[in-house]
């Protein structure tokens, strides 16, 4: 279980920052049916991530595709994921980083007191 502390700079988890990422892939055009095998082993080895924390959520995207929230270290563990993710699922990823809700309010606050001094 990780050991969630809030920073000034955000949240750390067992003394590492957090970094949210929302991961959409569009898997290349090849006939579905052609990479069934391999679709069916994606969901286990992100059911792995999940049980690690790693991936917080995991959707299918109707018709083709996943929408996942990850959790990573750093770059290179996201690196590392997308092109495991790649492998069993050929793809093009769309990532976006993601700021903690709590996070973005507390900075919409101290933008707000700044403007009113």
């Amino acid at each position: 279980m990780l050991a969630v502390a809030k920073t000034a700079s955000g949240l750390k988890a067992n003394g590492i920052a957090v970094m949210l990422c929302l991961v959409i892939s569009t898997p290349r055009l090849e006939r579905p049916s052609e990479l069934t095998k391999a679709r069916q082993s994606f969901w286990p080895w992100i059911g792995a991530y999940q049980a690690r924390g790693i991936c917080r959520h995991i959707y299918a995207r109707a018709g083709r595709g996943a929408v996942a929230v990850l959790d990573v270290e750093d770059n290179d563990a996201l690196h590392r994921i997308l092109n495991e993710w790649a492998d069993i699922v050929p793809a093009h990823f769309d990532t976006y980083p993601l700021i903690d809700p709590q996070a973005a309010q507390r900075m919409l606050s101290a933008q707000g007191a700044m403007k009113s001094e």
